[in-house]
């Protein structure tokens, strides 16, 4: 399997604009990535874009900090998916984790499971600030709301993904069914087969273009 099949050609940027957009859907189609991922509001010219090449639109939710209200999460969700979106990526909830608030915690991820509709559900636990103990815990939550994939990282906290992190997830969800995405500093071949290797299912990048030219050179 080519790395282009894992990779979410990411473009995350506050100052990203139509053209930028417009490039990486471009890139997208051309490479044979798993997917476009870009914030809410691209989601309908993504999805006119992309329709018909086979790459998924995928966006985020509660982005980059996962502290909004969990109404707020899924009327988000909603919208994005009535506009298009295939694949929704929310930021766990890290300050009710972090007080031991794990109802409150694993509803919030329920709220956006709801507003999904049946679409693919990641849900970014924000690895940096966690404990190897918390990750475990995050993950549990995700199992138990009915996510699809556990992901490492926003990209915009103190620390991207490690092949420990992945790993370990890897290892909290292998029975349950869910997949893992390493997301966050992956800049070249060697570190996203790296990840592939630990466990990853998907790899963020918005070097995707780099990766997947270092593999072929």
């Amino acid at each position: 399997m080519s790395i282009a099949e894992y990779i979410d050609h990411t473009l995350l940027k506050a100052d990203a604009g139509k053209e930028d957009i417009e490039r990486i859907c471009r890139e997208a189609a051309e490479y044979g990535f798993a997917s476009v991922c870009v914030n809410s509001c691209w989601v309908p010219l993504v999805s006119s874009l992309l329709k018909g090449t086979g790459v998924h639109v995928c966006t985020v939710v509660g982005f980059p900090l996962g502290a909004m209200s969990s109404r707020g999460k899924a009327d988000e969700t909603a919208e994005a998916v009535r506009d298009g979106a295939d694949e929704i990526d929310m930021v766990l909830n890290i300050g009710y984790l972090k007080s031991g608030m794990l109802a409150e915690a694993e509803e919030d991820i329920k709220a956006v499971r709801n507003a999904c509709q049946g679409k693919i559900l990641k849900v970014i636990i924000e690895t940096c600030l966690l404990t190897d103990d918390e990750k475990r815990t995050a993950c549990a939550l995700a199992v138990s709301a009915g996510a699809d994939f556990v992901k490492t990282s926003t990209g915009f906290s103190t620390g991207g993904a490690t092949v420990h992190d992945v790993a370990l997830m890897k290892e909290a969800v292998r029975d349950k069914g869910l997949k893992v995405k390493a997301s966050g500093g992956i800049r070249n071949y060697k570190d996203a087969r790296a990840m592939v290797e630990a466990g990853a299912d998907r790899i963020g990048a918005s070097a995707g273009i780099a990766i997947v030219r270092e593999e072929n050179a």
